[in-house]
């Protein structure tokens, strides 16, 4: 349990947005407002109020930040390396009533005083890069496989000659016969159409495939050097698929009638 009254003289409490931050300082002892101010988020300003809460609030304190990973963690950056104690606090939840960014910062400290256990903010470094990397994967995993499904839709549908040469193949060989479609003179507009439609899914299917190349070679550098290095590889190749290739690799779905 630890009560942050009981190590710190003051809770300076923020509430970050994109643009701004506004923070209050209120004493530990008795959660009384001593200060409050606003700025904006960047580095002079950083700089700004770290100087301000030197002279308000001198002696021990802490900070309280929501949104250490996101809207403060250029903020919080730069409070560590100055040797400042932060904590991490919820998201708020606020009632309808409009927002209030003073109000709000004197909840966070008055939120954190009122917790007994305390949260770190989100560390940064390799641990946020294999977050960003695991999120931009996650999110070509989605699209991929997206494309391929509109694919395998547009074959179905598509004129018997063209459907033909493509049913029943693997999904690679499906996207190599793709690309050598043509639409020859005098050809339908049906046929020109589902041709050109063919060939663009085609096109972004392989740019896709080349991003998840990309992103597992550079989780193969950084998986290593974590920590908890077992955690961080199942949680590398979680996908929402069952089967699980290997770096780089696709594994089209099982072929079936078309």
């Amino acid at each position: 349990m630890v009560m942050l009254a009981e190590h710190y003289d003051f809770v300076i409490g923020g509430d970050p947005d994109r643009d701004t931050i506004d923070l209050a300082i209120l004493e530990a002892g008795t959660g009384r407002v001593r200060d409050q101010t606003a700025d904006w988020t960047d580095g002079p300003a950083y700089s700004r109020l770290l100087a301000w809460a030197r002279q308000h609030a001198p002696g021990r304190r802490v900070w309280a930040l929501e949104g250490t990973g996101s809207f403060a963690a250029g903020f919080v950056t730069m409070l560590a390396e100055a040797g400042e104690d932060i904590v991490e606090i919820p998201g708020q939840k606020r009632s309808r009533r409009a927002k209030n960014d003073r109000i709000d910062a004197v909840q966070a400290a008055r939120t954190a005083l009122a917790q007994t256990e305390q949260a770190a903010p989100r560390e940064r470094g390799l641990r946020e890069a294999l977050r960003q990397v695991l999120v931009t994967r996650q999110g070509v995993l989605v699209s991929r496989t997206k494309a391929i499904n509109e694919l395998k839709s547009l074959i179905v549908v598509a004129p018997d000659h063209l459907r033909a040469g493509l049913r029943g193949l693997a999904l690679i060989k499906q996207l190599d016969r793709i690309d050598h479609l043509t639409s020859p003179a005098g050809a339908t507009i049906e046929h020109r159409v589902t041709v050109s439609t063919l060939r663009s899914i085609t096109a972004r299917i392989r740019f896709l495939i080349a991003q998840t190349a990309e992103l597992d070679a550079e989780l193969h550098v950084l998986v290593p050097h974590h920590p908890g290095r077992a955690d961080a590889t199942r949680r590398a190749w979680c996908r929402p698929r069952r089967r699980r290739p290997t770096a780089g690799q696709l594994v089209p779905p099982r072929p079936g009638p078309q």
